[in-house]
């Protein structure tokens, strides 16, 4: 990082040097609507650069021939680097998307977890000695890096999202081109100086951002691409599809979310409050899971309602670098508006905003900031605009169910199916209902927990593939099959038949 035109700089990572790419963007503070930092931009001789490093990098025996348990040994001090740099990173993600200090400082000290975790699993790719049918053979299969892995990232949860590719990939021996979005790409690239301090052999990791058109395209349609990994919106992802028809990389896709919280009678009523604040004002709305659809027992409606109304009269919005702060801006304009939109669309619909709904002015140099009040609303119908689409933003809705049949088939009348949520004392309905569930990922009685350990995903439009876990390191392989022949005997003339 250095400075430019007195605000700081970040500059692109690309084959173990630094770029100042095509041309520079300003970053813009989401609290302020002021630019705080610069940043590079790639364009196609970029995107050639960095593809031509990591394909290099899989020849070259620095990386090809290092062995697995080194590769574990570098993830391993990766991860100390980043908790090292905890506080900066986090400093840098708020400054830049909005989300709050508090909660980025954390995250990014948990996702060191998820390196140390494939740091592990490094050299615990096995392959397996098969009992074949036929006499004299010995076969056996390896697992192989699957090459160059383009990785691309959203600017929500980026630390969270960028682990959950690069770890295992790095694991596994792959090479890997990360894209961040150029919406608030500034703690990747800043991330890029851990990666550059590590050791990794030159073009290993690359990390770069830039527009669609000169960036994003051109990289998921090139040849050399073996693998794709992306996380955003759905529209998006069937671009990405659409280009890797070029080179019929492997891809996975999360995507977003409408996610259903199903709230039972017999649940305790704050713990579900809790969970529902939790999943729809926490990191103000922005999250791929939050739990927007909110389906209740209407025996506990008025009291489940009453009861985020007064926990959520407290919410303090305000600057996200602040401690005090439990709800900051949202990270763009554009999510604002498109909340207002869905609000209004809602109203005409007959729903009920029991509080919030309006943006929310805070005194300078706060003013120009992209603040959102809480938002609870309550719907009357399964087509409401607020229960159909996602905003990106603070608003909860609210929909009563009778039975638990309708709670399924209202949990179910989606297009995506990411993550769920299930409060009930009933054991047996918890594991019974989450069965019937169509979703990824389903907290029962807690909501939004995550780990290294555990497969995080979805179902329909909300995308296919898993990340995380330990089978998430097999993705980033091939499976060789290889034949040995023990017999001393030479081999049959193939024309002569016996």
């Amino acid at each position: 990082m250095s400075s430019c035109n007195n605000l700081p700089y970040y500059p692109l990572y690309l084959g173990g040097e630094w770029s100042d790419g095509c041309g520079k963007m300003d970053s813009h503070n989401p609290a302020t609507a002021q630019p705080w930092a610069q940043f590079a931009l790639a364009g196609n001789k970029e995107v050639e650069q960095a593809i031509a490093a990591a394909k290099q990098a899989q020849n070259t025996a620095a990386w090809r021939d290092m062995t697995a348990t080194a590769r574990g040994k570098l993830l391993y001090k990766l991860a100390d680097l980043i908790e090292q740099h905890a506080d900066e990173l986090g400093r840098i993600e708020t400054a830049d998307s909005g989300k709050l200090a508090t909660e980025t400082r954390q995250q990014t000290r948990y996702v060191a977890d998820y390196y140390r975790y494939y740091a592990g699993l490094a050299d615990k790719i096995e392959g397996a000695t098969l009992p074949i049918d036929k006499p004299q053979m010995q076969v056996y299969t390896v697992r192989e890096p699957i090459g160059v892995v383009l990785a691309v990232v959203p600017w929500n949860a980026q630390m969270f999202l960028a682990a959950t590719k690069l770890a295992p990939a790095l694991a596994a021996g792959c090479s890997v081109i990360l894209k961040a979005s150029e919406i608030a790409p500034c703690a990747m690239l800043y991330f890029a100086r851990l990666l550059a301090e590590v050791g990794f052999p030159a073009g290993v990791v690359s990390v770069l951002c830039g527009d669609v058109e000169n960036c994003a395209a051109p990289l998921a349609a090139h040849p050399d691409i073996d693998r794709l990994a992306f996380t955003g919106g759905t529209e998006a992802a069937q671009h990405i599809v659409r280009h890797t028809a070029n080179n019929f990389a492997v891809t996975s896709l999360e995507l977003g979310g409408k996610s259903p919280l199903l709230i039972f009678a017999d649940a305790d009523l704050e713990s579900a409050a809790n969970g529902l604040i939790a999943g729809n004002f926490g990191a103000s709305g922005q999250s791929c899971v939050a739990a927007s659809r909110a389906l209740v027992q209407r025996s506990v409606l008025p009291a489940l309602i009453e009861n985020i109304r007064q926990k959520s009269a407290n919410i303090i919005v305000g600057d996200p670098q602040q401690a005090e702060t439990q709800m900051g801006p949202l990270c763009t304009p554009a999510q604002i508006e498109r909340i207002e939109q869905t609000l209004a669309a809602a109203k005409q619909q007959q729903a009920t905003i029991h509080f919030g709904g309006a943006r929310v002015t805070l005194p300078p140099p706060l003013a120009a900031g992209n603040f959102f009040q809480p938002t609870l609303v309550e719907c009357h119908s399964a087509d409401t605009a607020t229960l159909q689409v996602e905003m990106f933003g603070p608003v909860m809705s609210l929909l009563a169910f009778d039975s638990e049949e309708e709670a399924i088939a209202l949990a179910n009348n989606t297009q995506y199916g990411l993550g769920s949520g299930i409060f009930t004392k009933d054991v047996a309905r918890a594991h019974r209902v989450s069965r019937l569930i169509r979703a990824g990922i389903c907290w029962i009685n807690t909501y939004r927990a995550i780990s290294p350990i555990a497969p995080f995903g979805g179902y329909n439009q909300s995308g296919y593939g898993r990340e995380a876990g330990a089978e998430a390191v097999l993705e980033y392989t091939r499976t060789k099959t290889i034949w040995l022949n023990l017999s001393d005997t030479p081999m049959a003339n193939p024309f002569v038949m016996r």
